[in-house]
């Protein structure tokens, strides 16, 4: 897992080419910005789509599926710019159904996305987003970011327990 404190993987083997594919993502001042926002307990939302990027390009390199599509989408899937926990004026809906479409909007604006890396952002929120993903990578992105999810709150119950 990725932590911004530490700045590094824990599981550094393809660190180099991953931050090759996803560089340009990274150090945009935009996907920068997910960083003041929290996204499960201790982490931000910056922290939660690297993680999510990082293992599932770890898991669609291993598959021999398409890992920079992966990465590429996993890094910008939560995109979406806002405390999801405060009611903000002019959003609509619940966060959890509407924010993989604001974080495809706000992600096609400063990158050209293919329509595979589209899908990955737009259904990450599989089962709530009820239309089934497309792509394989997809499936994987949906389900890892689950995972992260469950792995992060762990965590930090964890890191509280022990205190």
């Amino acid at each position: 897992m990725y932590s911004k404190k530490e700045g590094e993987f824990k599981l550094p083997k393809y660190k180099t080419e991953f931050e090759l594919i996803v560089k340009d993502m990274m150090e945009h001042n935009t996907v920068q910005q997910m960083d003041q926002f929290r996204q499960h307990y201790d982490t931000s939302c910056y922290e939660h789509c690297v993680n999510v990027s990082y293992i599932s390009y770890r898991i669609c390199k291993k598959l021999k599926l398409d890992y920079k599509s992966a990465a590429r989408a996993a890094m910008v899937h939560d995109l979406f710019l806002y405390d999801w926990r405060k009611r903000q004026d002019g959003r609509k809906g619940l966060h959890g159904f509407t924010h993989p479409k604001t974080s495809l909007e706000n992600a096609q604006k400063i990158f050209e996305l293919s329509k595979k890396e589209q899908d990955i952002i737009l259904k990450h929120m599989w089962p709530l987003t009820i239309k089934f993903p497309r792509y394989t990578e997809s499936w994987v992105v949906t389900f890892v970011d689950k995972y992260c999810a469950l792995s992060e709150s762990f965590n930090h119950y964890f890191k509280k327990n022990k205190s």
